[in-house]
């Protein structure tokens, strides 16, 4: 069962982002801070990240760049309902991310995380 952190500071965003991936048979830790976020990966063996771009005490790039360092190539779906996330192409480090505007569907969430695996040479399973 491929497992999947989900870093978002929203409590409603991330029980909804839970239940879709519970329900297509993925283990799913969930944290509400970019700290914890890290605390987990650190912690845990993981298939996927789903990070939010704008947590608040810190970036979700800090995180994504963080997480990437530990792990390069590592699949993300960056989140963010505030901007286009078009930037992240530019990023050190942050290359094959793959970014999902809020709000989104259960299908779109799924088609990113099989995206960002496939990104990376792996493939994530997904009920879509």
């Amino acid at each position: 069962m491929p497992r999947v952190l989900i870093v978002d500071d929203q409590k409603d965003v991330r029980a909804m982002v839970s239940i879709i991936l519970r329900v297509n048979r993925y283990d799913v830790v969930e944290a509400d801070t970019g700290a914890a976020g890290l605390k987990a990966f650190g912690e845990g063996v993981f298939d996927a990240a789903i990070v939010d771009i704008f947590l608040t005490d810190t970036s979700g790039i800090e995180i994504m760049a963080a997480i990437r360092e530990r792990a390069p190539g590592f699949p993300i779906v960056a989140v963010s309902g505030m901007t286009a996330l078009d930037f992240l192409g530019e990023a050190a480090g942050l290359d094959g991310v793959i970014c999902l505007q809020k709000p989104f569907r259960p299908n779109d969430l799924l088609q990113a995380l099989r995206k960002a695996q496939s990104a990376t040479g792996g493939e994530v399973s997904a009920a879509v």
